[in-house]
């Protein structure tokens, strides 16, 4: 995030500044004061989590200002079921929801941020067991699991990092944690690494295998975030800080 971004940002937010791209006493000492306020260290540091933080806070906000607020997904999406987990992937598509995306997940997040429903609902992959037609998002993990894809990244591939076709956009990742946060607010899902977490992050943290699977390790929109774990701490704690 520059400093004109971190400004915008701090100002949507209510803080005095003026956007001129210029990191001067004024927008450090908004900086601390959001910092302070979200439980964050006190460094005027515009750090991984203090972005994941801001990002969060804003769409808070710009959410909190429209109809309907804090149902950003629709009820009949979130039937009444038992769920244990939540896991991010993305389509490994185009930035646009195919069929065959909305046969795999609950909810798909395009690449403009807008939402879209999954075929199957999240209640055939209830904890007491699935249903026929559940949506298989997760291999042997899909049972008590909601499954969440940002539609992006077709072509992409992993060493040499290469984003692909569609590369993961800043706007659905920011509307991942709202989502999360709607999602686990509703089945009581705590936000853990073994309860919200990436396809990417189920191996390690889970000890279910699956395949070399490595969505979410990488943001194409910031490469200096890298590893399952680093992606999913920050959706991890955007999410937190909207419960």
């Amino acid at each position: 995030m520059d400093t004109t971004a971190l400004q915008r940002a701090l100002i949507a937010l209510g803080y005095s500044l003026v956007i001129d791209g210029m990191a001067g006493p004024k927008t450090r000492i908004a900086l601390q004061a959001f910092q302070r306020g979200a439980g964050l260290a006190v460094d005027g540091i515009v750090g991984p989590l203090t972005v994941a933080a801001l990002h969060a806070a804003v769409a808070r906000k710009s959410a909190a200002g429209r109809p309907g607020a804090g149902g950003l997904v629709p009820a009949d999406w979130m039937p009444a079921a038992q769920m244990n987990r939540v896991i991010v992937h993305w389509t490994a598509g185009a930035h646009r929801a195919s069929g065959l995306d909305r046969s795999h997940y609950h909810i798909l997040i395009e690449g403009d941020g807008k939402l879209v429903r999954g075929i199957p609902s999240i209640d055939m992959n209830d904890a007491r067991g699935a249903r026929p037609g559940y949506a298989a998002h997760t291999l042997n993990c899909n049972t008590g699991s909601i499954g969440i894809s940002l539609c992006c990244m077709a072509s992409a591939a992993e060493s040499p990092f290469k984003a692909g076709s569609a590369p993961m956009t800043r706007k659905q990742w920011d509307a991942l944690p709202p989502v999360l946060a709607e999602l686990c607010r509703r089945y009581a899902i705590p936000v853990t690494p073994k309860t919200v977490l990436s396809h990417a992050e189920v191996q390690e943290t889970l000890g279910i295998k699956q395949r070399g699977k490595w969505d979410i390790s990488r943001l194409a929109f910031d490469p200096s975030i890298v590893g399952a774990k680093a992606c999913g701490d920050l959706f991890r704690a955007a999410t937190a800080r909207l419960l």
